[in-house]
C-alpha cells in the first residue's frame, strides 16, 4: 500500500504520530550531545548549561532536548518568534543564523548566547531549529549581582546575522573577541551551538525526505492540540479559586518579598505576582520571560510530569507580573544574577499550589544555584575566568526525603573536581554532605554539602559568589521546618557574599550549601528513618 505523504493525513494517524515526535525528540537530542563533545567551556561539556529546541514554521515549541534547562524551554520559542517579527519569514535565506543574548528576547541575562536558524524543505521555511548556551565569559564586570545597570554586564549582541547564508560576519566575530576575557572558549562554544543547528536542520530534511513530506506543521499542531487537551483536562480537575502565597529571600539591605495569586478558573491558570518587590538597582532582577518560564515549568511538573514539553502544554497557562516589579524589569535594569531571582519562582508556585495538591508539592530547596565566578591573569599574561556551580539540598516530599545536593528547580550539574583543577588554579581539600541541614518533617529536606578548596593562583585572584539563602533558609511545606542556611568563608571568616574579593595565594575558602524544607511535622517521622540519619551522620539522633 502506498505511504501517504500529506503531513494533513498523517496527522490522523495516532501511531505515525507517535513515532514521528519521537523521532524528532531524537534529532533534538542527538544535537545536543554534539554540543556536550564539541563546547570548549565546561559549562557545557560538564555543568548542562545550555538548551536544543526544535520549533514549528512559526516559532512554537515542538520538542526540546531531555536534559534540556528549564527556563530555557520557555524562552528559546521566544526568541525564534523574535526573530521572525523581527526579519520576517520571507527575508531568510538558506544558511542564515540569528543570534542575540538581549536579555529581554533571550533567557534572561547576557551571558546566554542564543542562536535561531530557519529551516528549509523544498524552498521554504518548515521549522526552526534554535539553541542557548550559557559561555563563560561575555565581558563587562564578571557576573555579579552588584552590577547597577545592564551596560556593566558585558558584551551586548541585539538580535542579528550571526551567519548570513552560511558566511560568518567578521567583524562580529573581532568586536566579540575583543570584548572577552575568553576568546577561545566563547567563541568556540558558539560555533559548537551553530554545528548543532546544522545537524539537526540534516536530520529533519532527511526525515521530511523519507516519508515524502513537504512539512511539519499539520504535525505540530495535532501534537499541540493533543496536549493542550491533556493540560486543560488536568487544570480542569482542580477546585476553582484564587490561591496565595507569599514568602521572603535574603535581599539586600532588605529582605525581597515573593507574592502570588494562583487562580484555577476552569481549564486555565493565572499567576499573579503582584505584590512582589520593585526591580532592584542590582543585578538581580528577573525578565517575564523567565518568570513566565519557571512558573510554567513549574506547574507542568505538577500536573503532567511525564508528558514531553511543547507549545500545547503552556496554552492555558498565563503569567502576570507588575511592569518594574522583581520578576518583570523595565530595560536596561540589571539582569545578570537572575537565577538569585528567578529560581525561586518554582518554591511560590508551589506554596500556592500547596493548597491544591498537598501530597504533590515538596518542600522549599536549598536553592538558587551557587555560583563562584573566577578571574585573574595567568603567568603567561593571558586572562582567564571560570564559572563553577553548587548545589543545596532539595525539599522534602510526602513520599521521601528531599535529595541532598541536588540542583532544583534548574538541572544543572556540579564541575567535578578534577575538571574544576584543571581549568582554574584551585586545589580542593574535600567535598562532604552537610549533616543537620535538612529541615526536620515527616520527610527531612536534602542535605547541602561543604566544599573546601585553596588558591594555587600565584597572584591575587577575583571571587565574585552568587549564593542566596544565606540569611532566610528554605520554608518547609505542610508542618514542615525550614532548611539551614549557607555561609560563605574565606580563611574562617563570614563574608559579604554579594561584594567581590580578591583571594590570596594560599587562600582557602569553605562554600556551605543549604539544606532543604521538611515536608510535614518532624514527630510523624518514621523512628527508623530517624535512627539511619543518625547513624549516617545526616541528622541529630531522635529526640
Amino acid at each position: 500500500m502506498k505511504q501517504p505523504t500529506r503531513p494533513a493525513d498523517l496527522a490522523e494517524d495516532p501511531i505515525f504520530l507517535e513515532v514521528f515526535w519521537a523521532r524528532i525528540r531524537s534529532i533534538v537530542n542527538e544535537a545536543a550531545k554534539m554540543i556536550v563533545r564539541t563546547s570548549f567551556s565546561t559549562l557545557s561539556t560538564e555543568a548542562n548549561d545550555f538548551a536544543v529546541v526544535l520549533t514549528d514554521s512559526r516559532g512554537r515549541s515542538l520538542s526540546e532536548n531531555s536534559g534540556s534547562i528549564p527556563s530555557f524551554i520557555g524562552t528559546l520559542p521566544r526568541t525564534a518568534q523574535a526573530a521572525i517579527a523581527r526579519f520576517g519569514t520571507e527575508n531568510m535565506r538558506p544558511g542564515d543564523v540569528f543570534i542575540t543574548n538581549n536579555p529581554w528576547i533571550g533567557t534572561g541575562h547576557l551571558n546566554d548566547v542564543t542562536m535561531i536558524k530557519p529551516l528549509f524543505h523544498q524552498g521554504r521555511i518548515v521549522a526552526f531549529a534554535a539553541s542557548t548556551a550559557h559561555v563563560p565569559d561575555i565581558g563587562g564586570k564578571i557576573r555579579s549581582v552588584d552590577t547597577r545597570e545592564l551596560f556593566e554586564e558585558g558584551f551586548h549582541m541585539p538580535l542579528m546575522h550571526f551567519l548570513r547564508e552560511g558566511k560568518d560576519d567578521p567583524t562580529l566575530l573581532q568586536l566579540l573577541r575583543t570584548n572577552v576575557r575568553t576568546p577561545e572558549q566563547t567563541v568556540g562554544d558558539i560555533w559548537a551551538q551553530v554545528g548543532a543547528l546544522e545537524l539537526i536542520g540534516r536530520r529533519l530534511e532527511a526525515l521530511l525526505s523519507e516519508y515524502g513530506m513537504d512539512g511539519i506543521d499539520p504535525l505540530a499542531h495535532a501534537l499541540f492540540e493533543r496536549s493542550e487537551a491533556a493540560m486543560r483536562a488536568a487544570i480542569q480537575a482542580l477546585p476553582d479559586g484564587k490561591y496565595r502565597y507569599e514568602m521572603q529571600t535574603d535581599g539586600f539591605e532588605e529582605p525581597f518579598r515573593y507574592a502570588i495569586e494562583l487562580r484555577i478558573e476552569g481549564d486555565a491558570i493565572t499567576c499573579d505576582y503582584a505584590g512582589t518587590s520593585p526591580q532592584q538597582p542590582r543585578g538581580i532582577n528577573c525578565v517575564l520571560a523567565y518568570t513566565m518560564a519557571m512558573s510554567a515549568y513549574a506547574i507542568k511538573a505538577l500536573l503532567l510530569p511525564d508528558l514531553p514539553n511543547n507549545d500545547g502544554l503552556f496554552r492555558p497557562i498565563t503569567v502576570i507580573a507588575p511592569e518594574g516589579s522583581l520578576l518583570n524589569p523595565r530595560e536596561p535594569a540589571p539582569v545578570g544574577g537572575r537565577s538569585c531571582t528567578g529560581h525561586y519562582v518554582p518554591t511560590v508556585v508551589f506554596g500556592a499550589m500547596a493548597q491544591v495538591l498537598p501530597e504533590a508539592v515538596i518542600g522549599g530547596a536549598g536553592s538558587p544555584l551557587w555560583v563562584a565566578n573566577f578571574s585573574g591573569t595567568r603567568e603567561n599574561g593571558r586572562p582567564f575566568a571560570t564559572v563553577l556551580f553548587y548545589n543545596g539540598g532539595m525539599g522534602g516530599s510526602a513520599r521521601k526525603d528531599g535529595a541532598s545536593v541536588m540542583a532544583w528547580p534548574s538541572n544543572i550539574s556540579p564541575t567535578p573536581v578534577e575538571v574544576a583543577e584543571r581549568e582554574a588554579p584551585l586545589l580542593f581539600k574535600y567535598k562532604a554532605l552537610r549533616g543537620d541541614s535538612g529541615g526536620a518533617g515527616r520527610h527531612r529536606g536534602g542535605l547541602g554539602q561543604e566544599v573546601c578548596f585553596v588558591s594555587r593562583h600565584a597572584t591575587p585572584m577575583s571571587v565574585i559568589f552568587m549564593t542566596e539563602r544565606t540569611r532566610i533558609p528554605a520554608p518547609g511545606i505542610a508542618g514542615g521546618e525550614e532548611g539551614v542556611c549557607g555561609e560563605v568563608l574565606i580563611n574562617g571568616e563570614a563574608i559579604d557574599n554579594r561584594k567581590t574579593h580578591w583571594v590570596m595565594p594560599g587562600d582557602e575558602i569553605v562554600l556551605r550549601t543549604p539544606g532543604g524544607g521538611g515536608y510535614g511535622p518532624p514527630p510523624e517521622r518514621d523512628g527508623r528513618h530517624a535512627a539511619h540519619d543518625a547513624r549516617q551522620g545526616y541528622a541529630g539522633p531522635p529526640a
